[in-house]
């Protein structure tokens, strides 16, 4: 398959959904809150979360076009998180996507409120009438339960927690992986299992699924740590060597950059080797595990 015409399409897609569902940038007592959800929203990215949905719905042969709601509350999701992560109390960051950060534009306290909004915005669309008139109801609760338990004290925001606490601390690598795990591994999980409950998955094909979530999870912790350390400032978005500037633990710390190299491409191919059940529909997801371990920002 052509990979860079697949992603570049699937992005255009997701890109358009959010335009359509996003709440529109008018006049009115809100213009600021919203300006402030959009800017962050719309400030580019590679909308990876919800192409792994659409891609794992594509691999049981399932139609996507409703699934988009769905998709799109993960990238709000996913938004909030860098928000949130940008801020002074938590990574002090200026720079996100090669743009001045959220709070930096508009002020920490709307920056706060813009991924506050983005969040509770997730949730209506993940409750959208598209999305009601395509899952049934059991299998919606389903969908909503793992992405609220991704997201939250166990998952997303858990490991959010743990990677400040661990700053300057020696910590172990069964600890470094349960942060990687909870912080970034969780919603890239919970996206493949979206498209996997969407597709009305058997018992063992959202296992398999769910296995490949994961390894990618870790592969793309993985390269980002290894960014931080190769990559530069202008070709990631973001401050380069930030990791090392705040003492956190990262693989490269742990093993080297060259070992680290090694064991992303492991994942990689744990990740495609979980896909082995799944016809050439599965080519999407099995063209984004490479991509993942590949991609330089």
């Amino acid at each position: 398959m052509d990979f860079k015409k697949y992603l570049n399409e699937q992005c255009l897609v997701v890109e358009q959904a959010l335009a359509r569902y996003m709440l529109p940038e008018e006049g009115g007592a809100l213009a600021n809150h919203i300006k402030a959800m959009r800017y962050s929203l719309f400030a580019g990215g590679k909308r990876i979360r919800p192409i792994l949905a659409l891609a794992a719905a594509k691999a049981l042969h399932a139609p996507t076009e409703h699934l988009l709601p769905v998709a799109c509350a993960l990238e709000c999701i996913h938004t909030y998180s860098l928000i949130h992560d940008d801020l002074p109390a938590m990574d002090d960051d200026d720079l996100r996507r090669g743009k001045p950060t959220c709070h930096v534009v508009f002020g920490e306290a709307e920056a706060i409120l813009a991924g506050d909004g983005l969040l509770s915005f997730a949730f209506e669309l993940l409750s959208h009438p598209e999305a009601r008139q395509a899952i049934p109801p059991a299998d919606q609760l389903r969908l909503i339960n793992l992405i609220a338990q991704a997201i939250g004290p166990k998952g997303m925001v858990g490991g959010q927690s743990l990677d400040l606490a661990a700053e300057g601390q020696a910590i172990d690598f069964a600890h470094l992986r349960l942060i990687h795990g909870c912080k970034t591994g969780a919603l890239i999980t919970v996206s493949v299992q979206a498209g996997a409950i969407f597709g009305q998955a058997s018992e063992e094909q959202f296992a398999a699924l769910s296995r490949y979530g994961v390894q990618i999870g870790l592969a793309f912790q993985i390269i980002d740590d290894l960014l931080d350390v190769e990559g530069t400032t202008e070709n990631l978005g973001k401050t380069a060597g930030a990791d090392a500037q705040r003492h956190k633990a990262t693989y490269p710390a742990f093993f080297g950059v060259t070992k680290t190299k090694v064991m992303a491409h492991e994942a990689v191919e744990a990740a495609i080797a979980a896909l082995e059940i799944f016809d050439a529909q599965a080519e999407p997801l099995r063209a984004l595990a490479r991509y993942i371990y590949e991609r330089n920002n």
